[in-house]
């Protein structure tokens, strides 16, 4: 779906959503996987699926403060829709926005970082 994942990519200092984009898909892999939406899972998973994001995304050892959010919804058929705004220096900070699916739910992670300091 175009819009769904934005890249912000810069020079050598800014924020690599690539790099995030990737983790947090091996992070909803990991905590989903081929699992079927289960309505009794949904908090399990949303907070697995953060702290394992937030968790990766330290270890890369970059200066940022990250914020991540992730919503689970089961696919009826009904429409979901997110945005968010930022304001901050684009020339550092940056997010990415990760829509994942299987045959039963959708996932969409929110990452945004800002840099420290």
């Amino acid at each position: 779906m175009p819009g769904m994942e934005e890249f912000q990519n810069g020079s050598e200092g800014s924020f690599n959503s690539e790099e995030a984009d990737s983790v947090v898909k091996e992070c909803i892999e990991s905590v989903v996987g081929g699992d079927d939406y289960s309505q009794n899972q949904v908090n399990k998973w949303t907070a697995s699926i953060v702290e394992r994001c937030l968790m990766q995304l330290v270890k890369l050892g970059k200066a940022y403060k990250y914020i991540v959010t992730c919503a689970v919804m089961q696919k009826t058929g009904a429409g979901l829709h997110t945005a968010n705004s930022c304001y901050w220096d684009t020339s550092l900070d940056g997010s990415c926005t990760v829509r994942w699916e299987n045959r039963t739910m959708y996932c969409v992670v929110s990452v945004f970082a800002v840099a420290m300091a």
